[in-house]
């Protein structure tokens, strides 16, 4: 159990210096980018609430969106380069977050945080747990093996995730967003 949490904070150790130079990045160097109207706009905003969405689009969308980068992590998980990707997955994610909440944040204040995180419910509840569990493998081994346990689970859980993103979120969201 002591391994999990050293890990853990190692796994932290890289993430939050990505998330905090994507902080950085938008209030600092992307500052004029923030004037233009964008995802976070009244205007876009509402437009959303009243739009119809495609199933089978969004569907193909979101598998190239949460599948492609689950794909790379596990290819190469099984190469030397495992740790490295980890590293880099991990301050990339980090830097992602961080642009994400200070442009919203930018764009609508707290309103706009909050909705970062409806945006983000239920599916990142399984999301994160299975890329945990990828991440792990590739920061520990050769200690660690891979085991078919493992791989039903970040099937099972990126699975049912798509599934939430794809029928609840939009829901979720549009709920949010007509008391906004």
């Amino acid at each position: 159990m002591k391994v999990f949490h050293t890990r853990k904070k190692q796994f932290l150790a890289f993430f939050m210096p990505g998330f905090f130079l994507g902080i950085i990045y938008v209030n600092f160097i992307a500052k004029k980018y923030m004037a233009e109207p964008g995802i976070f706009s009244d205007y876009f905003l509402t437009q959303f609430t009243s739009v119809q969405i495609d199933v089978r689009e969004y569907l193909l969308y979101l598998l190239r969106l949460r599948l492609l980068p689950l794909s790379v992590l596990a290819a190469l998980s099984f190469t030397k380069a495992r740790r490295a990707a980890a590293v880099l997955f991990l301050v990339w994610t980090g830097f992602s977050g961080g642009v994400l909440i200070s442009c919203a944040a930018a764009g609508l204040g707290i309103k706009g945080s909050l909705l970062c995180v409806t945006a983000l419910l239920p599916q990142f509840l399984l999301y994160i747990p299975a890329y945990l569990i990828l991440l792990w493998y590739c920061y520990s081994a050769p200690g660690v093996q891979w085991n078919r346990q493992k791989t039903i689970f970040v099937i099972l859980a990126m699975s049912v995730g798509i599934i939430l993103e794809l029928y609840v979120n939009p829901v979720l969201v549009k709920a949010f967003l007509s008391v906004l």
